[in-house]
């Protein structure tokens, strides 16, 4: 812009600037690779990803949220995308491949729409109406569930861990996430910081345990000591079990040997005092979340106490919530109502090292899964498995609604909003009709990575519902079945915000038509003689001051 023949300048000429359709299109393709990216893990014959770390350790998933995170994507419109499947892992635990594919296939679907003529402020009216119809037809086609239908519950865990975990193993590990979930179950909610994970590399899977109780990575400080304890009584201990030293230096005139025996007598004799408060509460188990000096361990164990230290403050928490006791800070204070309880205190140790378990905690409200396995990628990929498990329960039990899965809900819903469609005037009833689209792309990647043909699995899915809106895809065979018969079933909050996640993400992706990149500053060269590798020790480089 000039006036007077003098420029006026508006933006930085530092900064990259796009704008208009070439910005959007730039953004849509870039959030479209987000999706192509995680496209072919979805469904139970999903592909797996190996991502390799900077220091060469290697994760293998098939977890959406896991691979986007790993990957540091750098693109601001595909970080959106990522963003997507974050906010999916925390508000529902599972569904994130799902919410990134039907956000990428908006965004696919609009770019189509735009290029035909329709302003991208019609598509995004379009989407928000369609997103609300669509949580609408969703909410109408579940069906109730709660804590008594338990079989229902395992199949809504088995669904989650399906193409995560071994298929000879899926029974069982939904088991024990279902138990896990109910036990902590308090007021229809359930807290999932209370389900303790241990893994435990070298085991077999079919070891894998539920346990009503809490482990620990701590063993009793006695290599002798009896690996169990028949109905504990434990005691809590949050201070130090050892000589307290003075705050500031102190001297202690000693002139015979006989004073330097009292002295150690008497020191002796202070931690003795505070064993016998422990035994004379009617402990026999300890944990010290400090310093326990030997002398105190050894004297506790030879009167047959458990005693262990440093335990984690973490820990100590869930020992409250397990056991029922309360930690103790003044060890004089102790009494047999705050100690806890268990059935059993069990160890499993090699030399100093290993696991002590608390079983059969009565009204625990932590409990503990043991995740063995015989490698460590067995292991982490089986606990990501059970961490999706959990929370699809969690979800089912808390909004006490499921919907069919294998793309059942997904095509029910499409067929529903191309009937509401018709009903909206303007382009916006085209934006309807390819949020319904976008949707079907879910069940149609499904039918992909199981090898199937994709047109005839989407028409025939579309015949079925004609009689059957729970009619979903079973990957098998390539046929149209009952999902809710076969035990396909997913939690409603996945689906719901799935759709809340995928359609702002396109909406916010398509209202931008200008960016505006700040180039990155490089740091200035500096001179030899001042850089770090040259330095001696602390001496600063010799600068001439007379000149």
């Amino acid at each position: 812009m000039e006036r007077s023949g003098q420029p006026i300048i508006i933006v930085d000429p530092r900064k990259e600037r796009t704008k208009g359709r070439e910005a959007l299109s730039m953004n849509i393709a870039a959030a479209k690779a987000v999706a192509s990216i995680v496209r072919s893990t979805l469904g139970p014959r999903g592909m797996d990803k190996m991502l390799i770390n900077p220091i060469g350790d290697i994760t293998i998933t098939n977890d959406g949220a896991t691979i986007l995170h790993d990957m540091s994507i750098e693109h601001p419109a595909a970080k959106m995308v990522v963003e997507v499947a974050e906010s999916l892992e925390s508000s529902a635990g599972d569904g994130t491949t799902s919410a990134v594919v039907l956000t990428g296939s908006l965004l696919e679907k609009a770019e189509s729409l735009i290029e035909s003529g329709v302003h991208p402020t019609a598509v995004i009216k379009g989407y928000r109406l369609a997103a609300e119809k669509a949580i609408e037809l969703f909410d109408n086609m579940a069906i109730p569930v709660d804590e008594s239908k338990k079989d229902l519950l395992i199949e809504v865990a088995r669904t989650s861990i399906t193409g995560k975990a071994s298929e000879k193993y899926k029974r069982m590990i939904a088991e024990l996430c279902v138990n896990a979930a109910l036990a902590i179950r308090e007021r229809g909610i359930i807290d999932l910081k209370d389900v303790i994970i241990a893994k435990d590399v070298g085991g077999k899977i079919e070891e894998t345990e539920f346990v009503e109780g809490i482990v620990i990575d701590k063993v009793a400080l006695d290599r002798e000591f009896p690996l169990k304890i028949e109905n504990p009584k434990i005691a809590l201990i949050d201070t130090s079990m050892e000589i307290a030293k003075t705050a500031n230096k102190a001297k202690i005139q000693i002139n015979t040997y006989s004073d330097i025996e009292n002295f150690v007598k008497q020191e002796e004799e202070s931690l003795y005092e505070m064993a016998d408060h422990i035994i004379q509460a009617g402990a026999n188990a300890v944990f010290c979340s400090k310093g326990m000096d030997d002398k105190v361990a050894a004297y506790l164990q030879n009167r047959g106490v458990y005693a262990t230290r440093r335990v984690k403050n973490e820990d100590m928490q869930h020992l409250v919530d397990a056991t029922g006791g309360k930690p103790v800070r003044n060890i004089k204070e102790l009494t047999e109502k705050e100690l806890g309880h268990a059935g059993l205190l069990e160890q499993v140790r090699d030399g100093d090292q290993g696991k002590t378990y608390l079983r059969d905690c009565k009204g625990a409200k932590s409990v503990s899964i043991v995740i063995r396995g015989a490698t460590e990628h067995v292991v982490d990929n089986l606990e990501r498995a059970i961490d999706d498990a959990l929370w699809v329960v969690k979800c089912a039990v808390e909004d006490g609604k499921v919907v069919a899965g294998g793309g059942a809900s997904e095509v029910e819903v499409a067929l529903g909003l191309r009937a509401y469609a018709s009903s909206i005037g303007g382009r916006e009833q085209m934006a309807v009709k390819a949020f319904a689209d976008a949707l079907e792309e879910i069940p149609r990647t499904i039918a992909r990575n199981a090898g199937l043909d994709t047109i005839n699995a989407i028409i025939n899915l579309r015949a079925k519902h004609a009689e059957n809106k729970n009619a979903g895809l079973n990957v098998n065979t390539g046929a149209a079945e009952d999902m809710l018969e076969k035990g396909i079933i997913d939690p409603l909050r996945v689906k719901i915000n799935a759709v809340k996640a995928g359609s702002e993400a396109a909406e916010m992706v398509l209202r931008v038509d200008d960016m505006l990149r700040a180039q990155r500053s490089e740091m200035p060269e500096v001179k030899p003689e001042h850089r770090a590798s040259t330095y001696d020790g602390m001496t600063p480089p010799q600068i001439d001051m007379r000149r």
